[in-house]
């Protein structure tokens, strides 16, 4: 078995390597090269899908269920206001730290995956672990977690672990995720004649309508539906009244409503064409009765419901949101992990594989 020690130290540099490395989604190329390099290097059997790359178990039984470990490998690009070069992990006035973009979202939980993988690689358990590192989770790409679903069904995954910056806290339910985009149509005219009828003004009834609108359904696991307009634009010049204004609406579901419903009892309210970028985006949620819950329970870590999505929603298995970090950093100037946060993930992942061994014995 490997030390402790090696096992914190290769982690370390594998996530600020994947700092150094740009990986912004849909780029994620570098980035997959870099993971396979160290994989290689340690030992992991793993096979790589587009830029996804699944590792294995020395131990791996097609007979047994599996457990996955699954975390992602891409980015967001540079929030603006970075104090220092966002691909720089070391900063020599600020030890005990790993700074720069994906250091907390996702690589912490990646390296630390990783290493947990290591830790069991040779060791017999009743179910096979495996991990899973994706691409284009920030985007929700085609290419990402969802090419990997019939992988995923071949390797009889029935639990997982979703790796994302939650303070090591267990997400047992997320919200989902639904986009609306809505034009508002008028009439073209002249500004000082006061002709046509304006877009905008259309589009800001229903903006008004949609903020002051109450969902009537409650989620007895996690908050109620969250809506919220987010952008908007109309207008070609300041004498032409516009005779079309789009804006956007982010809406963040709860288990209480599919998003073909919230979509259509929107719809019922606006003068404006709604459509949605994508209704697959669910929400989520651990399965009720799961070995998963009473593993947490045993360990005695907190649980919450996240506000925010992940590849959870793509996944046909049971689950729980769970990862080194804090999700206030993410997306953010000066996103940072800190090392004994990232030490801890290693530590909590191997101890709850072991408490999983026996929850299911």
């Amino acid at each position: 078995m490997i030390a402790r020690e090696a096992l914190i130290t290769d982690a370390r540099k594998l996530l600020c390597k994947m700092v150094e490395t740009p990986s912004v989604t849909f780029s994620e190329e570098a980035v997959s090269d870099c993971i396979c390099k160290a994989l290689m290097f340690w030992g992991i059997r793993h096979e790589r899908i587009g830029n996804n790359i699944i590792c294995y178990q020395n131990s791996f039984d097609p007979a047994k269920k599996t457990l996955l470990l699954c975390a992602h490998m891409d980015t967001v690009p540079a929030a603006d206001g970075y104090s220092f070069d966002p691909h720089a992990p070391e900063n020599p006035d600020m030890p005990g730290a790993i700074f720069g973009l994906g250091s907390n979202d996702d690589g912490g939980s990646v390296a630390a995956m990783l290493s947990t993988l290591r830790h069991y690689a040779g060791t017999v358990l009743p179910f096979n672990l495996i991990a899973a590192i994706t691409a284009q989770e920030e985007k929700s790409g085609p290419d990402g977690v969802r090419s990997l679903k019939a992988k995923f069904k071949e390797l009889n995954v029935e639990w997982c672990i979703v790796g994302e910056p939650t303070g090591m806290q267990a997400a047992t339910s997320e919200k989902g995720l639904l986009v609306i985009d809505a034009t508002a149509k008028g009439i073209s005219g002249h500004a000082a004649r006061n002709e046509g009828v304006n877009a905008l003004y259309i589009a800001i009834d229903d903006i008004n309508t949609l903020r002051n609108h109450t969902f009537a359904k409650k989620s007895g696991i996690m908050e109620d539906v969250h809506l919220n307009v987010t952008q908007i634009n109309a207008g070609t010049a300041h004498n032409v009244i516009p005779d079309t204004c789009t804006f956007v609406v982010d809406i963040r579901p709860s288990e209480a409503y599919d998003n073909r419903e919230l979509l259509d009892e929107l719809q019922g309210l606006c003068s404006s064409t709604l459509t949605a970028r994508n209704l697959n985006n669910r929400s989520s949620a651990t399965r009720v009765g799961s070995p998963l819950i009473r593993c947490l329970d045993r360990m005695g870590i907190k649980t919450f419901s996240s506000s925010t999505t992940s590849d959870w929603m793509h996944l046909e298995c049971d689950a729980i949101k769970m990862g080194p970090g804090e999700s206030s950093r993410s997306h953010n100037k000066d996103e940072y992990l800190l090392d004994e946060e990232l030490y801890e993930a290693i530590d909590t992942y191997i101890e709850f594989i072991r408490n999983y061994a026996d929850t299911l014995e």
